[in-house]
């Protein structure tokens, strides 16, 4: 099927691997991309070479796709922005954004976190720095960076409270090994795309310490129920966390090793020091941000998230990990569905 249809300019805004890897979906199916970041001399390094070398040095960029350190080059003629840049970053990205964007353009958010200090959703920043009335899609589900941009089978979801713009932005990504289904559940796809990286920590510790399968698919279960408890009280729907961006990246991320959350788990689980682990890691594990903010959220909304907790205690108190694994399995005998 011939998805070079209606071509759009999009600014991706974030170029580290998922970033770069929308960015090459996009410009594959025909439209204009710019890619912004903020490191002049790697965008430099990506605009002569036609590769990010960075973090994903086999995908050769097409010739739509085009690397700049220039926010307003990258920004003022888009149709469309594609934000992709860490949780901890955003706000302050959205505010160098915002004098470069006109009032008709949609912005849409594949960044997964919330926003550190105030637990605020990314989509409720977007409002705040660049207008309440935008058209704004959330795109969330189970993907690597590297398999999206080798081409290989994806499915993902577009949501929106507006859905003609989900419609929308899905046809601009969608293509025969990236599909795109859409959801009106905004708030559902957030969570769940946040509060997915803390499990994975948890999956990684658990494997880490040879606690065996058994341990993992009742570790991802029960996750499962948290993030669904959280979700609702914020509004989300049930079902958007039995679909792709809740149970769907839940198992992605705590089964295979290319999650860096969960290879956080691991290293944690070794005994080695989380400052430690994140340089070796070289890039940002979302997980270890949200865990702090998803945690103070809990508390205020008295949501029962023991999973999310002890992540909590072991990365910030330094709890003993074979102590969070013991508290959780002496817990009071309650009913699963509670």
């Amino acid at each position: 099927m011939d998805y070079r249809v209606n071509k759009a300019t999009i600014c991706v805004v974030g170029a580290g691997s998922w970033g770069t890897a929308l960015a090459l979906t996009l410009a594959k199916n025909g439209h204009k991309v710019w890619l912004w970041g903020r490191n002049a001399e790697h965008m430099r390094d990506m605009a002569q070479s036609r590769f990010n070398k960075r973090y994903l040095p086999d995908n050769k960029f097409p010739d739509t796709l085009y690397p700049t350190s220039d926010m307003q080059t990258a920004a003022e003629k888009a149709d469309h922005i594609l934000l992709v840049m860490p949780s901890k970053s955003y706000r302050s990205v959205l505010q160098q954004l915002q004098p470069h964007v006109a009032n008709h353009v949609g912005i849409a958010s594949a960044s997964k976190g919330l926003e550190p200090k105030t637990f605020k959703l990314l989509e409720q920043l977007i409002r705040e720095e660049l207008g309440a009335e935008r058209s704004i899609a959330i795109i969330s589900g189970p993907t690597f960076a590297k398999e999206v941009a080798n081409g290989l089978p994806t499915a993902i979801t577009v949501a929106s409270t507006k859905q003609s713009y989900a419609a929308k932005f899905a046809s601009l990504v969608h293509n025969d090994t990236f599909r795109a289904y859409t959801s009106s559940d905004a708030i559902g796809v957030q969570i769940g795309g946040a509060v997915k990286n803390i499990l994975a920590i948890a999956a990684g510790i658990a494997d880490g310490m040879k606690l065996g399968a058994n341990s993992r698919a009742a570790l991802i279960t029960r996750g499962l129920s948290e993030v669904t408890r959280l979700g609702i009280k914020l509004g989300g729907q049930h079902d958007t966390f039995m679909g792709l961006t809740g149970l769907g990246d839940i198992v992605l991320t705590c089964t295979d090793n290319q999650s860096r959350n969960r290879r956080v788990g691991l290293a944690l689980a070794e005994g080695k020091n989380l400052e430690a682990i994140l340089q070796d890691l070289g890039q940002v594990a979302e997980g270890v941000y949200t865990t702090k903010e998803v945690h103070r959220l809990a508390k205020k909304l008295d949501v029962d998230m023991p999973i999310t907790e002890h992540v909590y205690r072991i990365i910030y108190e330094n709890e003993d990990p074979r102590l969070a694994v013991k508290s959780l399995l002496t817990r009071a005998i309650r009913s699963e569905l509670d």
